[in-house]
């Protein structure tokens, strides 16, 4: 599948709904380019500031690992180096102004390989260094699954293992955040993990991990209850966090990414709000925040498009709840200023 662009997206244009809310974009990526698994378009500060200068409040964004722009030598585990030295060249440059009032990536998550244990710490301090202002933490996605059509990230139950604990203590003793994505029904396990990092901030994306293709594609009930079973369960742990977002990948389901026109925030808004509001039910808005997880959700809507739906879901909520969803928790677990 191939991004089909500005030109499609234009195709179906929204004036902004409610445009003095405040908005933290809690995660979205930089890169050249992506050739695998979808050829997505380039994506930096002049993209991302078309998108998030397209109507809406945008206060900050989180930048959030994509493997990209890594050294090219040196340490393996070091090179994960050079994606926060090009970011945080990026961010500065966003900082001064020239491409709008919005401060983009005003905090950075980079990646390491917790898998290291307790050798992690000097790729956190590398890490830590190249962006002394802004880093804020790593992403480790651990996503596995049984059935071979699924792309596995990391290794069965890795986050059982010991090792991957004794890096995740030094994330915590460090003041980090550990980010991560995976598939839901690996939720439980997160749960486990979280009761034995206490002191960790942990950051699950994109509504945990929902899959609704492939060997996920069938008996949408069945699917429907393992995935709110593992809601239920990394929302009792308190340290764990739920990004709302993700909903435009096409493992999600929804297939908007083969329409011929874009389709709209009502359309997006009707899909999604089973899925939200189960999430903020559980969590409550105070552990809960919006998510572009742009370039990537490009291939199925707009900016503008998609930040209308996620206004249309919270519509029931109060002030300070959408505060909280839109801003204010993103804003205290990244620490933005």
């Amino acid at each position: 599948m191939v991004l089909r662009g500005n030109e499609w997206l234009a195709q179906t244009e929204e004036a902004t709904l409610e445009p003095e809310i405040p908005i933290c974009d809690s995660h979205h990526h930089f890169w050249e380019a992506r050739p695998e698994p979808i050829d997505y378009q380039r994506y930096l500060l002049p993209e991302l500031a078309d998108d998030i200068n397209s109507g809406h409040n945008v206060k900050s964004t989180v930048f959030i690992e994509a493997r990209s722009s890594y050294r090219s030598d040196g340490p393996e585990e070091m090179r994960s180096v050079g994606e926060v030295e090009f970011v945080e060249a990026l961010a500065v440059e966003g900082a001064s102004g020239q491409h709008g009032p919005g401060r983009p990536a005003a905090a950075i998550i980079g990646r390491a390989d917790l898998k290291l244990g307790q050798q992690v710490k000097p790729v956190l301090e590398a890490l830590q260094a190249a962006s002394p202002g802004r880093f804020r933490g790593i992403r480790h996605s651990v996503g596995w699954d049984p059935h071979p059509e699924v792309e596995n990230r990391e290794i069965e139950r890795v986050l059982a293992h010991e090792e991957y604990k004794a890096g995740a203590k030094v994330l915590s003793d460090m003041g980090l955040c550990y980010e991560t994505a995976m598939y839901f029904p690996q939720m439980t396990e997160l749960a486990k993990f979280a009761k034995a990092v206490p002191d960790l901030t942990i950051v699950l994306n994109h509504l945990g991990g929902l899959m609704r293709t492939g060997p996920y594609g069938v008996q949408e009930d069945e699917v429907m209850a393992a995935w709110q079973s593992g809601v239920d369960a990394v929302a009792e742990v308190p340290n764990i966090v739920m990004k709302l977002g993700g909903v435009g990948m096409p493992r999600i389901g929804f297939d908007w990414h083969t329409c011929d026109k874009p389709v709209g925030s009502e359309e997006i808004a009707h899909g999604i709000a089973p899925f939200m509001n189960y999430c903020i039910e559980k969590f409550g808005p105070s552990r809960c925040m919006f998510e572009s997880n742009f370039p990537v959700d490009k291939v199925s809507f707009s900016y503008n498009v998609m930040y209308n739906a996620f206004k249309r879901v919270s519509q029931g909520y109060s002030a300070s709840e959408r505060a909280d969803m839109f801003h204010d928790t993103a804003v205290r677990v990244y620490r933005i200023n």
